[in-house]
């Protein structure tokens, strides 16, 4: 018979209470209140993993598990609750702090497209209803870059949980009227970057002014002058403002895209910025580089 022992750990598993675990080990890390409420706020049973735990000297030290513990803790309301603890006999504590510091060093983590795609195999709403929605535009979900596919699926996610289905449905109708699906317009700063300005802007921006005068400049060319002005997708809502208010006579005004304290410009002048190009032949010649 083959003797698979060395492929296998040398533990067994206990019901245990939370009140008998110690997990005050000077390798951990802090715990994190702010991750403990909102895991206990969507507590599902189902992704409670097994805890960890090395008895030594009759003592059981928990060193891979202990925000588990506590946010069973605080759904059940006691800590006399018992948890699925995986038992090492054999450890000293040496060989806890290295097991609890290499534990994922090998761990290939989950891309967001790849939480996304088992969130679809799940039937959970939300990722079904972006599918849905991203695919009424002639347009699909994907792992790679290429037209027509949207491989930012975390950002179509934040605006949903964000800004709501309204915004993020208009921010994918304004994406494909004014590049139609070409693929660097597809990117995750300039999703955001138009969310900001719809949500800043409201009704005030008009889709058919938004794909005439963002229109005429590419997807390139908005992506390097957002690089050229601010890290993310506010400066990516920057240059996109600047091409929409080229040559307007009702600018929209700066001011109300910046909703944060340090993200407005110190040295911003608005009545400059909201100034429209002086001249039609200034604004076929200029670049969008305000």
């Amino acid at each position: 018979m083959d003797d698979y022992s060395e492929f296998v750990p040398n533990v067994h598993f206990e019901l245990i209470p939370i009140k008998s675990l110690v997990s005050n080990q000077d390798y951990q890390r802090n715990l994190s209140k702010t991750h403990i409420r909102r895991t206990s706020e969507n507590f599902d049973l189902n992704q409670i993993n097994p805890v960890k735990v090395s008895r030594r000297d009759g003592i059981n030290y928990v060193f891979n598990g202990q925000h588990t513990i506590e946010i069973v803790a605080t759904v059940s309301g006691s800590r006399d609750t018992p948890v699925w603890c995986m038992i090492y006999d054999e450890l000293d504590y040496t060989q806890e702090a290295d097991t609890f510091a290499n534990q994922q060093k090998f761990v290939k983590p989950l891309v967001p497209y790849e939480i996304f795609m088992a969130n679809l195999e799940a039937g959970n709403d939300e990722q079904l209803m972006i599918k849905s929605l991203v695919e009424s535009y002639g347009l699909q979900v994907g792992y790679s870059r290429s037209p027509g596919v949207i491989c930012a699926v975390s950002s179509l996610e934040f605006i949903q949980e964000k800004y709501g289905f309204h915004v993020l449905d208009r921010t994918i109708r304004l994406c494909v009227g004014t590049w139609e699906g070409e693929m660097n317009s597809l990117s995750s700063n300039m999703l955001k970057g138009i969310a900001r300005l719809i949500v800043a802007f409201e009704d005030e921006m008009r889709d058919d002014v938004f794909k005439d005068k963002v229109g005429r400049y590419s997807a390139k060319e908005i992506s390097r002058t957002a690089k050229e002005r601010k890290v993310g997708s506010l400066g990516y809502a920057e240059a996109i403002l600047i091409a929409y208010n080229r040559k307007m006579k009702n600018t929209l005004r700066w001011a109300k895209l910046y909703t944060r304290k340090g993200e407005m410009p110190d040295d911003i002048d608005f009545r400059e910025m909201d100034a429209g190009a002086e001249s039609e032949e200034e604004y076929e010649q200029s670049s969008i580089e305000g």
